[in-house]
């Protein structure tokens, strides 16, 4: 059997983190508890996995800028709306230099 793309780009403590999730019935409170971090902490750190899980499954490459805008937000430095935002930042100006 294939492992999916998604899998692979997961890292043990993105695998540890939906263990923990699964074990917890999907209980964001249980999980702060759990990480003891508050509830927007660990709402941010399962957000920024969703989408790293979709960008593998939609075979968005991993940038530099992705994943260095992933591992601050798994890490609580910067909220999904500002990652989205360095994102999109990201791929504009890559579109501007390829001249798009």
């Amino acid at each position: 059997m294939e492992i999916p793309r998604w899998i692979e780009v997961l890292n043990p403590e993105d695998l540890n983190f939906i263990r923990k999730f699964v074990l917890a019935s999907g209980s964001l409170k249980e999980m702060a508890a759990q990480y003891e971090v508050s509830y927007p902490t660990i709402r941010s750190r399962l957000d920024a996995l969703i989408h790293k899980i979709n960008s593998a499954s939609h075979n968005v490459p991993e940038t530099a800028l992705r994943k260095l805008v992933r591992e601050l937000v798994g890490s609580g430095q910067v909220d999904v709306a500002t990652a989205r935002r360095l994102i999109d930042a990201g791929e504009k100006d890559r579109r501007t230099a390829q001249g798009q």
